[in-house]
């Protein structure tokens, strides 16, 4: 007979630690970056985010804002652990629920801060780990997950959109496996971002599917290098690229040269699924509770 040497734990207690010690995803250090700001949503389970780093937007608009957050989305958000959570084990939760009467509740997140930016002659780089809801097929109809920025001026005027600048960093609708980024600028209808669908490209998820695996996504706004450049990322693969010059100095002053703030949402229905699909979403068919995972939100400058 064998007999190992080597001592092995009981299942028992290596589970009794891990309950006790979960493991979070650490924030990772970039090269040539400083961490300016991050949220790796530790915590206990069942509670809500650190409110000194995250505003939780509720309702269906900002106060004398565009109705329907301006997109024609049809979920309410709240502010409650049934919608907006932590998980004890260092990700937050965003989870749509259907009610008996077929309306729909979500959440919102956004930072308390409202000046992340490159300064001239750097870069930053703002960056997520983000797994999608885990849905797909006509189940899906009208999920519509976001990680994204808007220009700091926005917050509080409500009316001065797009000229402040969108930076969509993470999109994706009806479960379908890519990744969107669009910046949006300039004028609605119209302009040189052709609102209202903005700039955009789109990416297959490298390697696994967006839908329930975590992928890095991530914008480099590079001051550094003439023309300026804007950089949309899905596992350090570029995707996107949008340049001062496409833009013109001005518009990209105003859209790129001022502070932003970042949101985390999932929206049900809207323009955008519904533009996909061809009609409106959701469906009678579309699943309830596939939430979006985010293990953490960082911001870099060099």
């Amino acid at each position: 007979m064998y007999f190992s040497s080597v001592t092995t734990t009981p299942l028992h207690i290596l589970v009794t630690f891990l309950l006790i010690n979960p493991i979070y995803a650490a924030v990772p250090t970039i090269s040539g970056y400083t961490l300016t700001w991050s949220d790796d949503f530790a915590g206990a389970a069942n509670t809500l985010p650190s409110t000194t780093n995250w505003i939780i937007d509720t309702g269906t608009s900002y106060p004398g804002g565009p109705a329907n957050w301006g997109t024609g989305e049809t979920q309410v958000y709240t502010n409650k652990v049934e919608n907006l959570s932590l998980s004890g084990n260092g990700s937050l939760s965003i989870t749509p629920i259907k009610d008996a009467s077929g309306g729909w509740t979500s959440a919102r997140i956004e930072t308390q801060r409202k000046d992340f930016l490159a300064t001239k002659g750097k870069k930053m780089r703002i960056q997520a780990s983000i797994a999608m809801p885990a849905v797909g097929g006509t189940e899906a109809l009208g999920y519509w997950p976001a990680f994204w920025t808007l220009g700091g001026a926005y917050r509080g005027n409500y009316q001065n959109w797009p000229a402040i600048g969108e930076f969509d960093i993470m999109e994706n609708v009806n479960g379908i496996n890519k990744v969107w980024g669009v910046i949006h600028c300039d004028v609605n209808p119209g302009g040189v971002c052709k609102e209202t669908d903005g700039l955009s490209n789109n990416l297959q998820c490298p390697g696994t599917p967006c839908q329930g695996n975590f992928h890095t996504y991530t914008l480099e706004v590079d001051r550094s290098v003439t023309p300026e450049t804007l950089k949309w990322m899905a596992d350090e693969r570029v995707f996107h690229t949008i340049t001062e010059t496409q833009l013109g100095s001005t518009i990209w002053a105003q859209a790129v040269h001022q502070g932003h703030f970042i949101l985390v949402n999932l929206a049900m229905g809207g323009a955008f699924p519904n533009n996909q699909h061809g009609s409106a979403t959701p469906l009678v068919g579309t699943v309830s509770g596939k939430p979006l995972k985010v293990e953490y939100v960082a911001v870099y400058n060099n």
